[in-house]
């Protein structure tokens, strides 16, 4: 009996693996669907580098994880006291790599390091056609390996204050990856700046259409179906809880997410009538129920991301009216959203307990965490930039904005088909 236990505990050990592999593996979807959306959006001009920037992002983000991020996870999640056994994340640990006997850290890693990418990404896309190159992948590192994990660390972990403090509840990281990614981007477009000719002479704002529609449509695709992926990695896989603890299944998350989508189309298009506005609604419907994703009725989580999806378009119009430049609409689809997520959590939820001695989910604890989390995200985004800016390496010169960036950063054209062919010396000659 013994034997037969010991084999079930090993195969349940090893389908965890497994589980946890394809979920990372969907995520590096997302990266595909934010590389194809960030390139679609950007002017031809600009095309490559805003591809090229996103997937450098990724490889500096993956190594200062493993040295840094993982650590700061499990050192701080009652504040800024570092945690007993926080020891066990440190890089020269016996976790830390090729272990037989450890069949956990390795994968979950990979997934949160997959995580901390995804607010690079959100990031990337308000900042495309202006940024410096160097400047976004510092400014990447420090949200996707520092700033969203010392979030997780306080909201979306089983010994979290925020959870041990206040019930807060967001079970698919509304939250720590997407409002502070959100509100990151936002105190970076305060001291960025505009796009050379988005705003008139008189604050009249100018459109600045998109190279390849179609292209970006399919990038946020790319990420709907990455985000399966996301989400999967959400779970605890073999106890079937939520981060919090609290027992769940992944037919709660098909059930949500398929409608939390749905309603995000909606919403958008019938408050846009935009293609990009309706595609967003649907990463913007997902996030607005992602807090719940685990306890909504199926309709209501639509109705919410229906609500989620008019609220983007109306917030992305805001922000360009505050004289911000966000180029994709990242702080309307990822900050508010986010923000919406983790309040009608405390709506819908309030008074739903908490697993053991844990406070339950109350509307004032969700309010205070998204204000936590936004300030988190927030307040290192404009120092940062600020400090950027003040040295001379935060945007490009507008001659080279003007020329585009592929043409300084990136030596080969995203289109050279489009460009007149030189005459060879043998063509001239006859």
């Amino acid at each position: 009996m013994e034997e037969l236990q010991t084999q079930l505990d090993q195969l349940s050990s090893m389908n965890m693996e497994i589980f946890y592999w394809w979920c990372t593996a969907l995520m590096v979807v997302i990266h595909a669907g934010f590389l194809s959306y960030e390139m679609g959006a950007s002017r031809a001009k600009n095309a490559l580098a805003a591809g090229v920037k996103n997937i450098l992002a990724l490889a500096f983000i993956i190594p200062v994880f493993f040295f840094v991020g993982w650590w700061i996870y499990s050192a701080f999640p009652g504040g800024f006291t570092i945690a007993d056994g926080a020891s066990a994340a440190l890089p020269w640990s016996s976790s830390m790599g090729p272990n037989i006997e450890d069949r956990a850290t390795g994968i979950f890693w990979a997934a949160f390091t997959l995580f901390g990418a995804t607010t690079a990404s959100i990031l990337s896309g308000s900042l495309i056609e202006r940024v410096r190159m160097s400047a976004f992948v510092i400014m990447a590192v420090f949200l996707g390996a520092v700033v969203w994990i010392l979030a997780a660390a306080w909201g979306w972990h089983p010994d979290g204050w925020m959870l041990t403090e206040l019930g807060f509840h967001d079970v698919a990281a509304a939250g720590c990856v997407h409002t502070v990614a959100g509100f990151f981007a936002l105190g970076v477009l305060i001291n960025l700046g505009a796009r050379i000719g988005k705003f008139g002479k008189n604050g009249e704002i100018n459109d600045i259409p998109p190279h390849n529609l179609p292209m970006t449509l399919v990038g946020l695709m790319l990420i709907i179906v990455g985000f399966f992926g996301f989400l999967g990695g959400c779970i605890i896989y073999g106890d079937w809880t939520t981060i919090y603890g609290n027992p769940t299944n992944l037919s709660a998350f098909g059930f949500n997410t398929l409608m939390g989508f749905a309603g995000g189309v909606i919403g958008a298009y019938a408050v846009s009538r935009e293609p990009f506005w309706m595609m967003s609604g649907g990463l913007a419907g997902i996030i607005s129920a992602a807090a719940g994703l685990d306890l909504y009725y199926p309709p209501l989580a639509f109705v919410i991301a229906f609500l989620g999806g008019c609220m983007i378009p109306v917030a992305g119009k805001f922000i360009e009216k505050m004289g911000l430049d966000d180029a994709v609409g990242a702080v309307a689809v990822h900050g508010f959203a986010g923000v919406w997520s983790m309040v009608a959590a405390g709506i819908f939820l309030h008074g739903y307990p908490n697993m053991g001695d844990l406070p339950p989910i109350t509307l004032w604890g969700q309010i205070i965490g998204a204000v936590v989390m936004a300030a988190t995200g927030f307040i290192p985004g404009y120092l940062l930039s600020l400090l950027l800016r003040s040295v001379g390496i935060l945007r490009v010169p507008p001659e080279v904005e003007e020329a585009g960036l592929d043409a300084v950063e990136i030596p080969t054209k995203a289109y050279p088909e489009t460009n007149p062919a030189t005459p060879s010396r043998a063509t001239e000659s006859h």
